[in-house]
């Protein structure tokens, strides 16, 4: 099936879910919008649920709304060093961290530029580690109405939306002090669950209807 996705920092497991069973088309044409996974993912750390905030520079006054191919990423503080430090602390103790972190570390060494072209490298990667060919398919304006024989999952951007969505559970770090962590990001399940993650994703039951 044909499916048209945003791009998301480290995406959560619904999210990844559904590039794993289908084939993806990127919304790249939209207009920036906060509150979304675009600029945020969700991990587990020792107090629990933690997110990770990707900050951009804001445009304000006369040019308002800006579309997301065009969000710079606010590099005048050290926020790479500071999320690769979180994950490091976070998942060090897991079974796959040091499998995958000489993949992951160059996202948070090397320079970036723009939010959505730092997003695909996160699921460049992602997909790599997973050995799933990377989608790369996008698209080229904006259409709220899409052809009816693509199905739209972009609602799942929507931080602040209950996904209706059966997750299975897995062992990740810290589940006895917290209990399970539903949606994390993908990273988590990666760290914990490895060369198994790919199996994992593509037996989740997703509903994509629009919550």
């Amino acid at each position: 099936m044909q499916i048209v996705l945003h791009p998301c920092y480290f995406p959560n497991i619904a999210i990844f879910s559904a590039i794993a069973q289908n084939e993806v088309i990127w919304e790249t044409a939209d207009n920036f919008q906060k509150q979304t996974y675009r600029n945020r993912c969700y991990i587990a750390t020792d107090r629990g649920r933690h997110m990770l905030t990707l900050p951009i520079k804001h445009v304000g006054g006369s040019q308002g709304r800006q579309k997301y191919k065009d969000v710079r990423l606010d590099n005048t503080y050290s926020w790479q060093r500071q999320h690769w430090r979180t994950l490091q602390t976070a998942y060090r103790t897991s079974p796959f961290f040091e499998f995958y972190e000489d993949e992951l570390e160059p996202l948070f060494r090397e320079d970036q530029k723009f939010l959505l072209d730092f997003n695909l490298k996160t699921i460049a990667t992602i997909c790599a580690c997973l050995q799933i060919e990377t989608p790369t398919k996008k698209t080229m304006v904006y259409e709220h109405q899409l052809d009816t024989t693509i199905k739209d999952a972009r609602f799942l951007v929507n931080a602040k939306l209950k996904i209706k969505f059966d997750q299975e559970k897995y062992n990740h770090v810290f589940e006895e002090k917290h209990g399970f962590l539903y949606n994390l990001s993908i990273l988590d399940l990666l760290f914990n669950e490895g060369t198994n993650a790919l199996s994992y994703l593509k037996n989740q039951n997703l509903n994509l209807t629009n919550a």
